[in-house]
């Protein structure tokens, strides 16, 4: 009995021992990073910053032009007739609605592009990590943010980038 106990024993740590061996340890990636810091990635960003502020500018001068008319609108309520008075309330009411749906269509818009720029970079970033991985026999690369801890050596996000950097330069977003 105590011969099988040793034994089987014995093949448990050469199971361990063997597992272990063959187990690769899996690479991680900053995905964000390379979204924010890749140069075809910054391009993008601040693009579509760009196309926001530019946006939002120009919605602020219409909002300021409606608020000024809404004042002068208010001055007026003695003086004009009633019926004069709500016509122009509505007419006031009316460019507010357009305003509110011009600004939603602004950021829906660069919603919209952001995505895309997003795809785009995954779709010229996916060929150059499976590359990567088959030069470095890699079997499994994983998001940063889906890890707790993990050893320094094992990050490949400045490789990667280096290499997207030399592939992509920038990304179509019109």
């Amino acid at each position: 009995m105590k011969l099988y106990k040793k034994v089987s024993f014995i093949w448990i740590l050469f199971l361990i021992f063997q597992t272990n061996v063959v187990a690769e340890v899996p690479h991680y990636l900053d995905f964000k990073y390379i979204l924010n810091q890749s140069d075809a990635g910054k391009k993008a960003q601040t693009f579509l910053k760009n196309k926001l502020d530019n946006g939002i500018k120009t919605l602020q001068k219409k909002e300021k032009a409606i608020q000024e008319e809404e004042t002068k609108i208010i001055q007026q309520k003695k003086v004009i007739s009633a019926e004069e008075y709500k016509k122009k309330v509505t007419t006031l009411r009316s460019k507010v609605d357009s305003l509110q749906k011009e600004r939603n269509t602004l950021l829906a818009n660069v919603s919209k592009q952001r995505s895309k720029a997003k795809a785009e970079l995954l779709k010229n970033l996916n060929p150059i990590i499976k590359e990567y991985m088959k030069e470095k026999n890699i079997r499994m690369v994983l998001d940063k943010k889906n890890l707790l801890l993990a050893e320094d050596s094992l990050d490949i996000t400045q490789e990667i980038v280096k290499r997207l950097n030399s592939k992509l330069k920038s990304i179509k977003l019109n």
